[in-house]
């Protein structure tokens, strides 16, 4: 697992003393040492390497990791640039990012240019074995999620939270700094995204409410490799 070093660390280190932690970490290397698990282990802290906490202006909070291979890398929703199948829930997302704001569909799932803007892609747990969706749900990383989301509402200045589905809802508790804006709306997954998701416009309605409050607007367009 390889340690946050950026500003997250003052904000959430104290997190890793915590005998929660202590027992998740002693499971999650267990874990590996014994089993295939995603995303690799030196990309588990992706989503805090690429967007240091005082870069973050939108928070788009996932679940679980992909768990075929060579897809998570620590970032909810993108798939690593070589991965050409893109999963359905990404294609629904750029579905909708091209009918909000005009976007291409590109051939790759790689979100990292949106981290590198501030946009932290973060899931409520962070690890998971192959083929065995939600298979490291409560065993500790919630606890650890939580805190992260709690550290963004403290943020003073603009964010945009954007929480798709219920599980991501239950979050919606936690945020209550009135600086900030909270966008709901249905799963992008097939199963739910024509239930309202599609034509929930987020893309626009984030840059809206960024550039209303003096911050510069997402550039959403992921590039073709």
């Amino acid at each position: 697992m390889s340690m946050i070093q950026n500003d997250w660390l003052d904000a959430i280190g104290g997190e890793f003393k915590k005998p929660y932690y202590v027992e998740l970490y002693k499971f999650v290397r267990n874990e590996y040492n014994t089993k295939i698990i995603y995303p690799p282990a030196e990309d588990i802290f992706n989503a805090f390497h690429f967007t240091p906490l005082s870069k973050v202006k939108v928070l788009i909070l996932g679940q679980d990791p992909y768990h075929n291979e060579r897809q998570a890398h620590g970032l909810c929703f993108s798939v690593l640039p070589d991965q050409k199948e893109l999963p359905p829930s990404l294609v629904n997302i750029y579905k909708e990012l091209q009918d909000d704001l005009g976007c291409y569909i590109p051939n790759n799932g790689y979100l990292k240019k949106w981290a590198d803007q501030g946009i932290l892609l973060l899931n409520t747990v962070l690890t998971v074995r192959a083929h065995e969706a939600n298979s490291h749900k409560g065993k500790g990383w919630e606890e650890f999620t939580d805190a992260v989301i709690h550290t963004v509402n403290a943020v003073d200045q603009p964010v945009v939270i954007i929480l798709w589905g219920k599980p991501a809802q239950t979050k919606r508790k936690m945020l209550t700094n009135p600086r900030h804006l909270v966008l709901e709306a249905p799963h992008p997954s097939p199963l739910s995204a024509y239930r309202g998701f599609f034509g929930s416009k987020p893309f626009s309605k984030t840059n809206d409410f960024l550039v209303s409050n003096g911050v510069e607007a997402i550039d959403w367009q992921i590039e073709n490799i």
